[in-house]
């Protein structure tokens, strides 16, 4: 028997909960992996693993058997990275979590310069905005908003990004510039809402100025829990939403989407990778994480460009993008201001045929 090999199968099966999960994340058939933990008993004559048809549990000895050997790999690990070269590439793979915002518009076109730097480097990536169980889904680490709660997972700040309304120019053309949060819930508003994937708590729009703090829910005609299908329905006019400043961007400088209410901060969202209990920090996930909170440090004052826009220069100017700013709202204005009075003169001419229609 393979000790090492064994001993990495049966932390496996423990992290995963079944020897399926486990053999597929190993590369090793099912069987391989039974044989391999099979053997592991029968040398320490106790047995660490009960099994039934749905999951695998361990046993007191296989929990304090678990702990010991977990940490053994660990330093195993580490020690063959503390010993190699420092010119030798890092190199193997690991699995990595982030919302599909984060991966479309930050991570993966930051990725060349990654690959660039440490080619020998797989990432596996999944993209969801939906929480994974970072033990049974075999995680190295996950990049996640807002904080964490869950007391026994580890957890490093790479940054934060702050929320601005926004809205598409024809959803402006319909119904006109909100001049106050409280617009969200009154009048003929409205934003496109987003719950929670595993509550269902459907999230509120917070704003701040001038130590005034304001809560808004919205009305809304359609509620979302994926961030792509959140920014598509606001491209598609069917409401205000507010999203990070590095997704609303691109689209602002397409003419995609209006920036809104720019004059009202929202709650800065700390962002964290976070890693498993008892997942060791390998050498090449090391590399990955520094990497990544090296992005994020690049693109933490990238929404005050926007937020802070209209702030005097020196000779007591407004800066080139709070003009054209300006510029687009006027225009915007005009045009929902032409759009009310097209309306207003249907709504008059059919007015004489509505009154002439026989009853039924």
């Amino acid at each position: 028997m393979d000790k090492l090999s064994a001993m990495q199968a049966f932390t496996r099966v423990v992290e995963a909960g079944t020897f399926t999960k486990a053999a597929d994340s190993l590369g090793l058939p099912k069987a391989a992996v039974t044989r391999l933990i099979q053997s592991l008993e029968d040398q320490l004559q106790t047995r660490l693993l009960n099994r039934t048809t749905r999951r695998v549990t361990v046993t007191p000895d296989g929990a304090a058997y678990y702990e010991r050997v977990s940490r053994l790999l660990g330093d195993l690990d580490e020690l063959e990275g503390s010993l190699s070269h420092a010119r030798v590439t890092p190199k193997g793979r690991i699995r990595v979590d982030v919302s599909s915002s984060v991966a479309r518009l930050l991570l993966i076109p930051a990725l060349p310069q990654f690959h660039a730097q440490y080619p020998e480097i797989q990432i596996d990536l999944g993209v969801s905005d939906r929480p994974v169980d970072l033990v049974s889904d075999n995680v190295d680490c996950v990049l996640r908003g807002g904080e964490i709660t869950d007391p026994s997972l580890v957890a490093r700040r790479v940054g934060f990004w702050r929320f601005v309304c926004a809205a598409s120019p024809d959803y402006i053309r319909r119904h006109g510039l909100p001049r106050h949060p409280r617009e969200l819930e009154t009048g003929e508003h409205k934003v496109v809402s987003y719950f929670s994937a595993r509550t269902g708590r459907h999230f509120v729009f917070d704003f701040n100025r001038d130590g005034e703090r304001i809560e808004v829910q919205g009305r809304y005609k359609l509620s979302v829990n994926d961030g792509n299908a959140y920014l598509t329905a606001a491209l598609h006019g069917l409401g205000i939403v507010q999203i990070p400043y590095f997704t609303l961007r691109p689209h602002m400088d397409a003419g995609e989407l209006v920036p809104l209410l720019c004059d009202w901060d929202a709650d800065p969202v700390p962002i964290y990778v976070v890693y498993p209990p008892n997942r060791h920090l390998s050498t090449k996930l090391r590399v990955f994480v520094d990497w990544v909170a090296d992005l994020f440090v690049r693109h933490t004052d990238a929404e005050e460009q926007l937020l802070a826009a209209c702030s005097l220069d020196e000779d007591g100017n407004p800066p080139t993008s709070c003009v054209m700013l300006e510029a687009w709202y006027e225009q915007l204005e005009a045009e929902h201001a032409a759009h009310r009075a097209a309306e207003a003169a249907t709504a008059q001419a059919l007015a004489p045929l509505r009154v002439a229609s026989p009853a039924r």
